[in-house]
Order: structure tokens, then sequence, then C-alpha cells
């Protein structure tokens, strides 16, 4: 990125996951924070939409309880990039990492040999994103397990995949209503019902 490029203007190459740490994260006409929540998607900046509550809450009590429960060299993150490519810096809602990567308080991305799993919780203005896209960049870059959340009348549902390394693709390998209760990537037991209470 040329310093000193002021915003909105793309670079003459176009976006790199290099270029998030030296954006301005205020708007051109003075907006604080205006790119505070960005993600780089195929080279593409995505500013994110105000949160919901629901959103806000499952977030929050996803990644308290995943770091509760978390074996010691893992913890439980929320809102840090990851560096899957040139092109390809995602912000899942909520991510599994190694604690010693996590030591690095000076870091704002973390990278895919960091990271054991990645939850998204779907959005209405981020479904195909969610549902599609970043899955599959998930994937390629050889992510072992994502989840992803849908909002069922306000009631969590976590559908959770794995990847298989033969086609770097995500597997189904269930789906959970009222409680989540799986042995990877570690034991892991939470109640749904309670992430948005």
């Amino acid at each position: 990125m040329t310093v000193g490029l002021q915003w909105p203007y793309v670079p003459p190459d176009g976006w790199t996951a290099a270029d998030l740490d030296q954006l301005n994260l205020d708007g051109p006409y003075g907006e604080l924070d205006a790119l505070k929540h960005i993600e780089l998607i195929d080279g593409e900046l995505i500013v994110m939409s105000p949160q919901t509550e629901f959103h806000r809450r499952v977030v929050q009590r996803l990644c308290d309880e995943l770091e509760r429960q978390a074996p010691d060299e893992l913890t439980a993150t929320r809102e840090m990039d990851i560096i899957l490519g040139e092109r390809q810096r995602p912000c899942p809602d909520v991510s599994v990492v190694s604690a010693s990567a996590a030591t690095d308080l000076d870091r704002t991305y973390y990278t895919p040999d960091d990271v054991l799993l990645v939850v998204e919780v779907v959005s209405k203005s981020s479904e195909i994103r969610d549902r599609e896209t970043k899955p599959r960049r998930y994937a390629e870059a050889g992510l072992r397990h994502f989840w992803r959340i849908e909002n069922d009348s306000g009631r969590p549902v976590v559908y959770v995949y794995e990847l298989d390394p033969a086609t770097r693709s995500y597997t189904l390998t269930g789906i959970f209503h009222d409680r989540l209760k799986t042995s990877v990537p570690f034991p892991i037991d939470v109640s749904l019902t309670e992430l948005s209470r």
C-alpha cells in the first residue's frame, strides 16, 4: 500500500492482507473508527454491519465458555483476523488458538498454524460470506474445525464441520440445538440455550 494513500482509494494492485494494518480507521469525512471492524475477503474490503444483540451475546458467551473449557495450551479469542493468503484476511467471530501465539499482545492477526477452530455467527448482512465464502477459504487454508451458528427464532443452532484433508473441504459432522457436546477439537460441552439468554 502506498504510504499516505487516502481512503477510500483502492491501491493500484488492489488490497492485500498487509494493507489492513496501515489503514486509517476514520472515514472520509472524519467519522471516527469507520473502518474499525473490517475484513479482507478475496481482495475486497468488507466493512462489518452493526451487530444484533443475539450476535453479541452468542459471540461473547461462546468465547467465554470455550476459554473456560480449553486445555492450557489453547485459548479462545474473538474478532481477531487470520491471514490465509495475500488477499485473504477474514475476521471470525470466535477462534480457538494456541496459547503461545496469544502471548504476543501487539499482534493484529493469527496464521492458520495458530488456529484450531473458527466460528462464524451468521447475520443477515453476511449470510453468503458466513455460509459459503469464508468456510471455503478456511478449508483451503487447512483450518481443521469450523462451526457456523444460525439464529433460529432467538435460539442458536450450531453446525459443526471437520476438514477432509483429501478434498480440502468441510464435512458436516453434527447439528446441535439445545446442547453442543463434542470430543473434537477438545472435549466441549456447551448449553446452547444459555448462549442467547
